[in-house]
């Protein structure tokens, strides 16, 4: 073992198990037997406002390892102040069979403007959290409205004063009801459960259109998010997008975002790629070609992003809240994204395979 690696490897491993269904991780899980951190928390003199809540510090977990209350539990007391409750929907759904996340080799970092079509299976991770990279395919799975109400209540509960929790959701095409119809059937189940904010999943592909995903489209961004907006108010809604081919695109999104009464937008939702075998065939079977590519290997598309995001946002007098998603491992990743205009700075599978993130963060910042 060299003396480049992380303290933490391979001491602590991930929280997610991998070889486990999404079922059996959401019941079973999280995997975690480390201790607890002590953290002082700063004066509230210096808790940053997010949305209306008053929270002590701008990093926090977006919508994906946090399956139930537990997982939510376990990412507040080790220092993520603003964790996300995985996506819901209106009614149960299940979730694709194995494998729903595998190791990956991306040839390196994947560049911003030169998105490579494909990436192949790693027999194991990279040794270094920096290059980790996984596939994420889950097909966003869903417990039953009443789990939901009751668990979305422990959650809450769960978390101490200076943390807020989001809820994510997401539509459904269902038989007797319009896409709008169910998305926003998600959402108050979210706000009748607890839900302090909401964010709606629109980099999911969409079902109901032409235009693939829903946040491609500012027209439709613009009549989800003010239907959204509408009902669920006085509720903060967000909306999770992922990468624009322009900045005319990403702009003319943004204004749509604004116009509808949104109050954050949060990205990027992963990198889509054809994963493959050793032998060339899609390696989570020939249902699902592609899947999203997630971890270090996509941080520098994720801080391009922002940095655009946050120019348009400020030339436009937007008043959006940002939050950068995308690679960040380390605790210095967080500062880099806040530094590039983020408001929030969010961490998926460096805090799946590195529970310890944020309490480095934290001490990072205590000592400076």
């Amino acid at each position: 073992m060299t003396s480049n690696l992380p303290a933490w490897y391979p001491k602590q491993p991930p929280i997610y198990d991998i070889h486990k269904t999404y079922l059996e991780n959401a019941e079973q899980g999280p995997f975690f037997e480390g201790r607890i951190p002590e953290r002082s928390f700063p004066p509230k003199e210096k808790w940053i406002d997010f949305l209306g809540f008053p929270v002590a510090s701008p990093i926090g977990v977006p919508a994906g390892p946090l399956l139930t209350a537990n997982w939510i539990a376990l990412a507040g007391k080790l220092g993520f102040d603003i964790p996300i409750y995985k996506t819901i929907r209106s009614a149960e759904h299940p979730s694709h069979p194995l494998p729903n996340m595998v190791f990956l080799d991306t040839h390196g970092v994947i560049e911003n403007d030169k998105i490579p079509q494909t990436a192949t299976l790693a027999p194991l991770p990279s040794p270094h959290i920096e290059r980790l990279a996984v596939t994420n395919s889950f097909g966003m799975p869903s417990k039953s409205p009443q789990f939901l109400r009751e668990d979305i209540a422990r959650a809450n509960a769960s978390l101490q004063e200076g943390q807020v929790m989001v809820v994510s959701v997401v539509g459904t095409v269902r038989e007797g009801s319009t896409f709008i119809e169910d998305f926003i059937k998600a959402a108050l189940l979210a706000k009748e459960s607890g839900a302090k904010i909401i964010e709606a999943n629109f980099s999911c592909p969409n079902v109901d259109k032409s235009e693939g995903c829903l946040y491609m489209s500012p027209t439709t961004v613009f009549e989800l998010g003010h239907a959204l907006v509408k009902a669920i108010a006085p509720t903060p809604l967000i909306i999770k997008v992922g990468t624009f081919s322009s900045d005319v695109h990403m702009h003319d999104v943004f204004c749509a975002a604004a116009k509808a009464g949104i109050r954050a937008i949060s990205g990027i939702n992963t990198v889509s790629m054809s994963v493959m075998d050793a032998q060339g065939r899609p390696a989570l079977g020939p249902k699902r070609p592609t899947s999203g590519v997630c971890g270090g290997p996509i941080r520098e598309v994720a801080f391009h992003f922002v940095e655009r995001a946050a120019q348009i946002n400020k030339k436009g007098k937007l008043d959006l809240t940002l939050i950068g998603v995308g690679g960040i491992t380390l605790p210095e990743h967080f500062d880099q994204f806040l530094n590039a205009g983020a408001d929030i700075a969010m961490s998926a599978t460096g805090m799946m395979w590195d529970p310890y993130l944020a309490a480095r963060y934290h001490q990072k910042h205590q000592t400076t």
